[in-house]
């Protein structure tokens, strides 16, 4: 199977404007995050909609494509990415433009997932550590079935572990964070930027829930290593005191 890493990147951004052409450790966080798929996968693409981040990956030696600036979703950025360039590759990769510590080891896991023909979607998740850390909506839960596949995905803390006080969940259930990157399956990257908006993805505000509310089979790789987005000014300050210590 063929595989490529499309990585959406925006300049605009309400918390952090300009936040791929941000210095991280003397590069870009687009170029941290760029290398860290190519260490991994030889076909890498950022896609974005200003000349600037264009400029600045080309000049890397990175491949980039410039996308309209209306998308609503990077799913829907990386679908246009992928009718410009032409790719005939079988699956193809979302890495978030501002995930600069991504690891090669999630990169392979979701590749593996594809293993398994059923698998039309992958995404990864990750044990919480803590209940406090399970019980924050803006890390959304996955449940799975036992193979894998994604049942639902939920801003709330679920399943609700009858009879136990709340704070002593997390000894009675192995909460499943869920880490936003996906791989799609060619065909279906091109069937999920068609469907309308539906009342799951509504209520919750969740993309994946669209998916599955659709019919199609999300699998879940687990791994043992946390994100760092870079969301805001001080998420950078933070990275820079990790990408030190590491």
């Amino acid at each position: 199977m063929k595989f490529i890493a499309i990585i959406p990147a925006r300049y605009a951004s309400t918390r952090f404007p300009g936040k791929p052409l941000a210095i991280l450790g003397g590069k870009t966080v687009i170029q941290r995050v760029y290398e860290q798929a190519r260490s991994v996968l030889q076909d890498v693409c950022v896609a974005t909609d200003d000349e600037r981040i264009f400029d600045a990956v080309t000049l890397f030696g990175g491949k980039a494509v410039m996308t309209r600036p209306d998308h609503k979703s990077g799913t829907d950025r990386i679908e246009e990415a992928v009718e410009k360039i032409g790719t005939n590759a079988d699956v193809i990769i979302n890495i978030q433009g501002d995930e600069p510590f991504i690891q090669p080891s999630q990169i392979e896991t979701l590749i593996r997932l594809f293993d398994d023909p059923e698998t039309q979607i992958g995404t990864l998740g990750k044990p919480f550590d803590t209940m406090e850390a399970a019980l924050n909506p803006n890390s959304p839960k996955i449940v799975s079935d036992r193979r894998g596949f994604a049942l639902y995905f939920s801003r709330s803390v679920i399943p609700f572990i009858r009879g136990v006080e709340q704070g002593d969940w997390i000894r009675h259930y192995p909460f499943l964070k869920h880490l936003g990157v996906y791989a799609y399956r060619h065909e279906v990257l091109a069937e999920i930027t068609r469907l309308p908006l539906g009342s799951l993805e509504k209520a919750e505000s969740l993309e994946q829930l669209r998916w599955l509310e659709n019919g199609y089979r999300i699998r879940v790789g687990l791994t043992d290593v946390e994100t760092v987005g870079i969301d805001t000014p001080d998420d950078l300050v933070r990275a820079e005191r990790l990408l030190i210590n590491t």
